[in-house]
């Protein structure tokens, strides 16, 4: 559980008549590289299982049956006919439409944002990301509809210790006092849409922090612990294991 003092926000069935009439988008943002995996091939494209990682997470967030939109997938230019050829070779048919990404993760998203309309609820999320739950899913939408900005965090189990610019110096802090921000990051679209209008800053190390900048408050919800970002080969092989854990 999250720590106390924290404001968590839990799904309530009130909201998923609206919930299930009002349009949903999920923009997956895949635009990362191989490099901590000691790979050539992008890390959203490396083997889990048997097929790419991004395929996963894509059939994940499919799984909850809550949208009827297809995905907007964001990538770099170079790497869109790789995927396309990917998707021929192991017949993978989820909806999705592509889109080229930017710079940053910031201009990215600004870009996937194109292809939202306004009066939607939309979610960003981590393209190496392939372990969130159906209930986290539906948990962050449902609070989107009430709270507009919603972010799904989880409790830290390590002592933190803070070290000073100099480098020299270093103390604990209490971990009570801190959370982990998971995605997908949930927003009504014209909050969204307009925050991104924002120029960027380095700062912007996701999607609430945009959001938080252009003037709103961020709600958090439970997030699963799984739900981990594959960065490295030990995370892959992590979940590797989860998941034949899962399906044996």
């Amino acid at each position: 559980m999250v720590s106390e003092g924290v404001e968590i926000l839990f799904f309530s069935y009130k909201f998923r008549p609206f919930l299930l009439i009002m349009k949903k988008y999920v923009i997956i943002v895949a635009g990362g590289k191989g490099e901590r995996m000691n790979s050539s091939v992008p890390k959203q494209f490396l083997p889990l299982n048997g097929k790419p990682l991004l395929m996963h997470t894509m059939e994940r967030i499919y799984s909850c049956d809550l949208f009827d939109q297809p995905v907007v997938l964001v990538l770099p230019s170079g790497q869109i006919n790789y995927w396309q050829r990917l998707c021929k070779t192991f017949y993978f048919n989820i909806p999705h439409i592509i889109t080229e990404g930017g710079e940053t993760r910031f201009h990215s998203v600004k870009n996937g944002l194109q292809r939202i309309p306004e009066d939607s609820l939309v979610g960003v999320h981590d393209g190496v990301r392939p372990l969130i739950s159906s209930d986290v899913i539906i948990n962050t939408f449902s609070q989107a509809l009430k709270y507009e900005a919603v972010v799904p965090v989880i409790s830290l189990q390590e002592s933190l210790r803070k070290i000073e610019k100099s480098g020299h110096n270093n103390f604990p802090v209490s971990r009570d006092e801190y959370v982990l921000v998971q995605t997908p990051q949930v927003f009504k679209s014209d909050l969204l849409k307009n925050a991104y209008q924002t120029p960027f800053i380095r700062s912007f190390t996701d999607d609430a922090s945009v959001v938080e900048h252009y003037g709103y408050k961020i709600h958090m919800v439970e997030g699963n612990r799984e739900n981990i970002k594959l960065t490295t080969l030990t995370d892959l092989k992590w979940a590797e294991t989860y998941l034949q854990q899962k399906t044996g």
